[in-house]
């Protein structure tokens, strides 16, 4: 990927086992940076590792007295096949789990009735199926912390807005397909609309700067307006 990146792909599905397999190497790396490294970003089913050329070329001169130094995207693939040969697909630590209260419907969700109406559902139905539910953060990406989650209900599945908003505020919780997320911030957008939570998930004076990360589960959990306003202040 350019001359200071390389793509790890891991598999071709979206599905728990690549999953898994992208959470090992992200540990890893998290654990055991190599010198040159700048940062990994995990995805659905890549790890994308961004590394400093200058950096390996001046480690790689060091160790070798002719004049054959390897290129810095050779050694830092040598790098990484042995990373993976050594690894074992078994060690994921226990994820960490997130409950997110939602305020749904009115002003916050405003699309919550369609939802509802386009799948022969009450709005209540909606909240109960959207709350049961344990979702798994595959991704963080589109907006900074926006996760990209595993494990909709497909009985709430609905399309996206033919047109976008211009602004949709941070916290509000939308549907689109099969997928359901959180805006992180205020950002343009298409997904449906159908509740909003107090919690910030952009945390930019924090390390890491997202209250979510991949390998996380989240639950959603129904809190009322006058609950929202006390969280808020």
């Amino acid at each position: 990927m350019g001359d200071c990146a390389i793509v790890m792909k891991l598999g071709e599905q979206i599905d728990l086992e690549t999953h898994t397999k992208v959470r090992v190497v992200s540990d890893y790396l998290a654990e055991h940076p190599f010198d040159g490294l700048v940062e990994y970003i995990p995805a659905f089913n890549s790890v994308t590792v961004v590394y400093d050329p200058v950096q390996i070329y001046r480690i790689e001169s060091k160790k070798t007295t002719t004049e054959h130094i390897p290129y810095p995207y050779n050694a830092v693939e040598n790098q990484l096949k042995h990373i993976l040969e050594s690894l074992n697909e078994g060690s994921v630590p226990e994820p960490r789990r997130v409950e997110i209260p939602v305020c749904y419907g009115d002003e916050f969700g405003p699309d919550l009735e369609h939802v509802a109406q386009i799948n022969g559902l009450s709005a209540d139905e909606v909240i109960q199926i959207h709350t049961s539910g344990e979702y798994l953060v595959y991704m963080l990406g589109f907006a900074p912390g926006f996760p990209y989650l595993g494990g909709m209900d497909k009985r709430i599945s609905a399309p996206r807005k033919e047109t976008p908003r211009l602004l949709i505020p941070s916290g509000t919780v939308g549907i689109a397909g099969e997928q359901t997320g959180v805006y992180p911030i205020g950002t343009p957008g298409g997904w449906q609309l159908i509740g909003r939570t107090p919690l910030a998930l952009f945390l930019p004076e924090k390390q890491p700067p997202t209250l979510l990360e991949a390998g996380n589960l989240i639950r959603f959990y129904p809190i009322s307006r006058k609950e929202y306003d006390q969280w808020r202040d």
